[in-house]
């Protein structure tokens, strides 16, 4: 399997783009603002057609280019229902001091949403995606795990959106946050993970379940 990304927008949101090996369906993790231009040189530069757009959360960060990208390929969005309302309206997940900046600004849904449910398996452009439910960050936070051949076996690569990432967590202030919820994720849906697991996080960069395990001052 191949994994590219790159970080979009004033957040530095990290967008995945993911396919087997040889294949021409892909799948997006997360478009945030400004990524449908890098998107496009991605699916030129590797002869890529993207089948679906997989949302780890409702944020605006990681949603803003979804309904575009969708629409424009005629492909679906996978997002938790709970955080579906942000779709459509993205100040409800910030808060008003936050949604200052997008005052004036009209979002819709894509054409096609898919609800994502806790344990979920979904194959999408011959991968197999695993959903858990990570409440914490939003109300509606997933994890996505798949997994992948190296030379020394097989090695599990799970997108933790804004629930883990290298060296912290993700932020419970916002509206659907719960600092402790959070860390139950964290505890139930990841450091049950082997520490071997790669971990790709919604910002920031890379790094593995056993790391964190031991030296993520959150998690002690």
């Amino acid at each position: 399997m191949r994994v590219m990304g790159f970080p979009a927008g004033m957040f530095q949101t990290n967008c995945y783009v993911i396919a087997r090996d040889g294949e021409r369906n892909c799948v997006v993790i997360d478009p945030g603002q400004d990524a449908l231009p890098a998107l496009r040189s991605v699916f030129e530069e590797h002869e890529l057609a993207p089948v679906a757009v997989v949302l780890t959360h409702g944020h605006l960060d990681h949603m803003w280019s979804a309904q575009p990208l969708c629409d424009e390929h005629g492909i679906p969005a996978f997002i938790h229902a709970e955080d579906r309302g942000m779709l459509s309206d993205p100040a409800s997940g910030i808060g008003p001091q936050l949604s200052g900046f997008i005052q004036g600004m009209e979002f819709i849904e894509p054409g096609t949403v898919k609800d994502i449910q806790d344990g979920d398996v979904i194959e999408l452009a011959g991968i197999e995606l695993r959903f858990a439910h990570a409440p914490g960050h939003t109300k509606g936070s997933v994890i996505a795990r798949t997994q992948v051949d190296t030379d020394a076996g097989p090695r599990d690569i799970v997108f933790s959106g804004d629930t883990l990432f290298a060296g912290g967590i993700g932020r419970s202030d916002l509206p659907g946050g719960d600092a402790d919820q959070l860390l139950r994720s964290i505890r139930e849906t990841l450091l049950v993970l082997d520490d071997g697991t790669t971990v790709l996080p919604g910002h920031g960069g890379a790094t593995t379940i056993g790391h964190e395990r031991a030296t993520n001052p959150f998690l002690r």
